[in-house]
């Protein structure tokens, strides 16, 4: 079973996550070819959106842990940090189709979607301070410019799950339907973009992103740092030792 499935329908490239035995995880290979994706699609002319999605009871429970404990990413080129630089370097429209749970980097990666529509089982968690590391994607600036100051360190400092009316309310989800009707939906909505001058689009995303550019890519490359530092520390250590154990970590010495 291919763990990432692409298929171009009518110039829009649908790219899924499809590991659903280990709740859609990302592992290191799943992000080299994802980054190998968004590269090749980025210059292919016969593709004009993309579609980011998994299925109808999981969008992706973020990288996966038994991976991130044996392997992190402690360098600048981990295949996670290729994957997130190629995602907010794509020039086309990308859009989120989310169902189910969506942890981690499985919510960050959505703050470099153009359009993100989500199922009403849709439920989103940022458990990065939990695990005793920062977070990622230059989430650490989007999300409070998105959201707030205030509702951005409930979700990131506590980690707390929150639904898709939350997500919507804060401005991170376009609209809310029947998980059923998510993909269909978000499908429609790449097909009406592909319809419309790719040059114009391309050029209205670059106007749109063009004043937060440098300083996203500035703050992608400062959490890198921090992340890469953090992952191998005594917090980072005891979080995953926790997990695999079954307990609730004691992060008294940290």
């Amino acid at each position: 079973m291919n763990d990432i499935l692409t298929t171009n329908e009518s110039g829009v490239l649908i790219v899924t996550f499809n590991r659903p035995e280990k709740k859609n995880s990302l592992t290191g290979a799943m992000y080299e070819m994802l980054a190998s994706t968004l590269g090749e699609a980025a210059s292919d002319g016969q593709i004009r959106a993309v579609v980011l999605t998994g299925n109808e009871q999981m969008f992706s429970a973020g990288y996966d842990v038994g991976e991130f404990v044996k392997n992190p990413p402690v360098t600048g080129d981990a295949p996670v940090w290729q994957f997130l630089r190629a995602l907010n370097e794509f020039p086309k429209p990308v859009i989120g189709a989310v169902c189910g749970i969506a942890v981690g980097i499985g919510v960050t990666m959505l703050l470099h979607c153009d359009l993100i529509f989500a199922g009403d089982n849709a439920k989103f968690s940022l458990p990065f301070v939990s695990l005793g590391v920062c977070p990622e994607a230059a989430s650490s600036l989007l999300l409070p410019r998105l959201a707030g100051y205030q509702r951005a360190a409930r979700m990131l400092l506590t980690g707390d799950p929150f639904d898709a009316r939350s997500a919507q309310e804060v401005g991170l989800v376009n609209q809310i339907l029947p998980a059923t009707e998510t993909y269909a939906f978000a499908l429609s909505e790449a097909k009406k973009l592909v319809a419309k001058p790719l040059s114009a689009i391309v050029e209205t995303k670059r106007l749109m992103k063009m004043s937060e550019r440098a300083a996203v890519e500035a703050r992608m490359t400062e959490e890198i740092a921090v992340f890469d530092r953090m992952v191998t520390g005594g917090a980072a250590k005891e979080a995953f030792a926790a997990f695999g154990e079954k307990r609730k970590p004691d992060f008294s010495q940290f």
